[in-house]
C-alpha cells in the first residue's frame, strides 16, 4: 500500500462542515478590517523597518539621526521608513528644538513586535 502524501495528509479525507461554526466566522469576518490589518504587516514585513520598529522598541524613543546610524543609512532613508510607518499607526513623533524623536504608536505595537521575535526564536 502507497503511504499518503504529504499533501493528502494535510487535507481531510471526508467533508464534514459544521455550519453554525462557519456561520458564527463568516459574521465575524465581515466585522474586521482585514485590509487595513494585513497593510500593517505589510508595514512590517520589511527588514528595515522591522529593525526601526525593534529598535524603538528596545529603547523606547530614538532620534532620526540615531536611527539612521541604527540601520547603517542615511537619514533620508531613514525618515523615508519612520513616514511610513507613522502613516501605518505604528509609530509617532516629538520634536524637541531641531530634532525629532519616534516611539511606538502605543503598547500594542510594542507587543506585537515583542511577541514576533518571541515566536521566532521558538519556532527555530
Amino acid at each position: 500500500m502507497k503511504p499518503p502524501s504529504l499533501e493528502s495528509a494535510e487535507q481531510c479525507e471526508s467533508i464534514c462542515v459544521d455550519e453554525p461554526k462557519v456561520a458564527r466566522i463568516q459574521q465575524d469576518l465581515q466585522a474586521e478590517d482585514f485590509e487595513g490589518t494585513a497593510q500593517l504587516f505589510k508595514a512590517l514585513a520589511d527588514p528595515t523597518r522591522l529593525k526601526i520598529a525593534y529598535a524603538i522598541h528596545q529603547e523606547g524613543e530614538l532620534c532620526v539621526c540615531d536611527i539612521a546610524e541604527i540601520i547603517s543609512s542615511s537619514m533620508a532613508t531613514a525618515s523615508h521608513h519612520l513616514r511610513l510607518l507613522k502613516k501605518m499607526g505604528l509609530a509617532k513623533i516629538r520634536k524637541e528644538g531641531k530634532l525629532v524623536y519616534y516611539s511606538l504608536d502605543d503598547d500594542h505595537v510594542s507587543q506585537l513586535i515583542q511577541l514576533a521575535f518571541v515566536h521566532q526564536k521558538e519556532v527555530r
